[in-house]
Formats: C-alpha cells, structure tokens, sequence
C-alpha cells in the first residue's frame, strides 16, 4: 500500500519534536523506537508486546504493579505507534519480533532470561520472538489472543488484499473503523473513554493510520492455530489470561488457545474486556508475578 497522511494528521515526529514527548528513543535498523525501561534495577524483567493501535502507555497501570512488587518493566510502542517511527515497510510479526529483538540487544538486556508478555496482536509478535529467541525467553504470559479466529470471506486481511482498494478505505473510513474498533475493547465507558483519546492522540502523527491498515494487510489476525502450537512445542512455561467479557477475541478460544500453548497456568480474569492489563492490571499483576516468581526460583536454584 502506497505511504499516506490522512486527515487529522496535523503533527510529525522528528529529532526536534521528540524532546518534549514522554519517554525515551532509540535508533533501530528500521527506524526510531519510543520506549520506557523502568522499575527496580535488580529485578526480573518483563517485557511488554502490545496490540493493533495502543501506544506504550497503555502498560502504565501493569508496570506500576508490577514495580511495586519488585519487578522491573521495559515497554515500548510498535513502529507505527505512540511516538515510534511510521515507517515505510511492510508491517508484519516479523517487523515488530525484529524490533524487540534490537531493542532489547541494544539494551543490554540480553545477558538474562526475560519473561515476555504479549496482548491481543502483540501475543503474535511475542510469539513469533520466542520462536527466533526461545534462549532468552524464561517465561510467556498471553492475554486475550489475537489468531484463532477462523478466516472469513469477508475478513480486512482479503478485502484489503488490494493495495488501491487498502488505501481507498484507509483514507475515506480509517478514522471510523479505527474509533469503532476501540469502542469494543474495553467494557466500562469511562476507561474506553481514556483509551481512545490515549490512541488518538498518537494518531494525531502523520503515517499512522497508513500503519494500522499496511498491518491488516500482512499481518493476519485470523487462522494461526499453527503458530500457537508452534509455541507450545517450545517448552516455554506459559500463562495464558482473558477476559470474560471480551468482544474481541472471545472468550470461547480459550480452551483451544490453552491447549495448542500447552499453557499449564491459565486465568480468566472477571468483569474485564479485551484489554486486561488495562482494565484489570492489579488482577493481571496478582497473576504475572507469582508465576514469573516461580520460574526465577527454579533458574536460581
């Protein structure tokens, strides 16, 4: 799909506009990443794949629990997102598993195992990671995975096959379609609320929309069952969470996610939508930290 700017995107992001945004920066191979590595030095590090269109903010209220108990958190915004770079590529897992992978290398944060969360469609990316990086992946916590839906006719992946037809919709319904994807996400009004002005506002970026929709281009969201029993065959302990009220990726892919993950610790955390780690991140957190503390033991011992 040919680069665009859309409407509504009034800003850019460049070397002289960065400094006054939140966060810090990083020069990548494919561009500049917007990351936050924070919490206590000495602690396990968890780090953080997020989904479709949420910027690193997203994770604020997990990291503050996670921080309290001790653990360390490294979070970031996939190109296309938060104050990341748009860049011009082709917007699929493996863009998005590179990222990680130099982030974290350029970090120094590679001489221990780190435990990986990934929600929605950044669970594709985490899991795509593991597969290129399982050595330096001690624990995999999932929450409300994208790819077990069953392809359908009428799925953006085949309608948006067209790079013409992908930027015709992009352009004339991009800003309706992304406003009602994120008035499902989370079930109480004044948290979707929060959510979609965090979003929008990161929209407000020239390349973003252009971003989202090359992503349901090459990314699939739908049919990956082999990829999660990849996963599963990698031996990884993983915990795997959902919401029960999640319209996104319903709750009914549970069991076949659990079972294709080989997951042997699960949750389903109650009166929580697609986003748990936003909605719920005290609960998530009770969740994360007794099965990250577990592994570390056994590694310690």
């Amino acid at each position: 799909m040919k680069y665009f700017i859309a409407s509504g995107e009034d800003r850019r992001l460049t070397a002289d506009s960065r400094p006054s945004l939140r966060g810090s920066f990083i020069e990548l191979s494919d561009g500049v990443t917007h990351y936050e590595l924070r919490g206590p030095e000495d602690g396990d590090l968890v780090v953080m794949a997020g989904g479709l269109t949420i910027p690193l903010f997203y994770w604020d209220g997990l990291v503050s629990e996670l921080h309290a108990r001790g653990l360390r958190t490294l979070t970031c915004s996939a190109y296309g997102r938060g104050y990341s770079d748009r860049v011009r590529a082709r917007y699929d897992e493996r863009l998005f598993a590179r990222q990680l992978a130099e982030l974290t290398d350029r970090l120094g944060l590679t001489t221990r195992p780190l435990h990986l969360v990934g929600t929605s469609m950044g669970a594709l990316v985490a899991m795509t990671y593991a597969a290129q990086h399982h050595s330096l992946v001690s624990t995999l916590t999932i929450v409300g995975p994208a790819g077990l839906a069953k392809p359908r006719a009428t799925s953006p992946h085949r309608l948006l096959r067209s790079d013409l037809l992908a930027g015709v919709v992009a352009r004339r319904r991009g800003h309706q379609i992304l406003q009602g994807h994120l008035g499902h996400n989370v079930r109480d009004p004044e948290l979707g609320a929060k959510l979609t002005d965090m979003v929008l506002d990161a929209f407000r970026f020239e390349g973003s929309l252009y971003a989202v929709f090359d992503t349901l281009q090459h990314l699939p969201l739908s049919g990956r069952d082999d990829l999660f029993r990849q996963t599963g065959a990698l031996g990884i302990p993983t915990l795997l969470l959902w919401g029960d009220e999640d319209n996104v990726t319903p709750l009914t892919h549970f069991d076949t996610a659990r079972t294709l993950l080989k997951a042997r610790h699960h949750h389903v955390v109650p009166e929580c939508g697609h986003m748990a780690p936003f909605e719920r991140p005290r609960q998530v957190a009770d969740q994360i930290v007794p099965f990250v503390a577990a592994r570390a033991e056994r590694l310690d011992s």
